[in-house]
């Protein structure tokens, strides 16, 4: 597989979008994860990649010229299952994701976030990721439309640096990702190397408040419960790399 680019990876989680950049031929270059157990399986499985754990320490300056950026910011203010209290949040961290993207200017970004955000927070989202020179294409993609049995809805946002892929106008008038397309990943199941359990399998037969559930246990499936379907990923990242060919 030809190498695609350098990839910088914020909210990196347990390494799904890290994961989904593998499959299609990106390379990852540096993580930025706060929480310790997700630090911990990230060293496992990129060794060699350096990991910033705090977003406010991030210098996107160092990695200026990166191919690709990618970050599920935190959820929390736009869950419908907490506050909703979107941007007014304290834990609402897409300011700082957005001066990273300022600061590294990456050719392509890719956001993840729950639903909630379509009502909480995405306008904001698309004004800013405009007023620094992207042209963005926002879509809702459910787990399911891999071939899983898990709804899972998500709102995912791509976008790249204007002038930076040259479409005509009639391109431009075009979504980026292209009408109708298909987001089963080519039909084949993912190697997912055996460290990385789908959560769709685990949450139906265990609750994360069950009692007795050890604390190991507990931090790997929130750990599960927080992390991207690097399926839906892939299919977008393979998109991004078809408009650059």
């Amino acid at each position: 597989m030809n190498e695609q680019g350098t990839h910088i990876d914020l909210f990196s989680g347990i390494g799904g979008f890290a994961l989904a950049a593998r499959w299609t031929g990106f390379r990852t270059v540096v993580f930025c994860e706060r929480d310790a157990f997700c630090r911990s399986v990230l060293r496992k499985h990129w060794p060699e990649v350096p990991c910033v754990s705090d977003i406010h320490d991030f210098d996107g300056r160092e990695w200026t010229g990166a191919t690709l950026l990618t970050g599920g910011f935190p959820c929390q203010p736009f869950s419908t299952c907490g506050r909703r209290r979107g941007t007014a949040d304290e834990r609402a961290l897409w300011p700082e994701m957005c001066r990273v993207i300022d600061e590294a200017r990456p050719a392509w970004v890719v956001c993840e976030n729950v639903l909630g955000l379509v009502w909480m927070g995405i306008e904001q989202v698309l004004s800013d990721l405009d007023a620094h020179g992207y042209e963005t294409e926002p879509v809702i993609i459910p787990a399911c439309a891999t071939g899983t049995d898990h709804r899972r809805d998500r709102v995912w946002i791509v976008a790249h640096a204007a002038g930076g892929i040259h479409r005509s106008e009639q391109e431009r008038e075009r979504p980026l990702l292209g009408a109708g397309q298909d987001f089963v990943a080519h039909g084949e199941e993912r190697d997912m190397a055996g460290w990385m359990p789908r959560p769709w399998d685990i949450e139906r037969g265990i609750r994360r408040t069950s009692d007795g559930i050890p604390e190991r246990l507990d931090r790997r499936m929130k750990a599960l419960g927080n992390a991207i379907v690097p399926q839906v990923a892939e299919v977008l990242l393979r998109a991004v790399c078809a408009a650059n060919d």
